[in-house]
């Protein structure tokens, strides 16, 4: 099973746009209740698609930075990057299909 991997201003280059599969970024914070409840939905989708898309989560009271460069102002705020490029977004929770499907999409 693979893990969700919490992303810093300082990884996220190296996580996110070098990285050679799809990767899903949850912006999210733990004051969110709609952010606390997409774990579980973060957590299949980590494990579905292992090795081949990576699960990504960024904190935004931590990481300010990387929510102001991404203009997050609403979460949890959900995009997809391909190829170090977004290619996807979604704002607010969204369910597990909604979700597979724009990953599937990317592969």
């Amino acid at each position: 099973m693979s893990d969700i991997v919490n992303v810093t201003q300082s990884s996220f280059k190296s996580e996110v746009v070098e990285a050679t599969q799809p990767v899903l970024v949850d912006f999210w914070a733990e004051w969110c209740r709609p952010c606390l409840a997409m774990t579980p939905i973060l957590d299949e989708l980590a494990a579905e698609f292992d090795g081949k898309a990576k699960i990504a989560k960024v904190n935004v009271d931590e990481e300010r930075m990387l929510g102001a460069m991404f203009q997050v102002m609403s979460i949890p705020a959900l995009m997809i990057f391909k190829d170090g490029e977004k290619v996807a977004e979604f704002t607010g929770a969204q369910d597990r299909d909604t979700l597979r499907s724009a990953i599937e999409a990317q592969l």
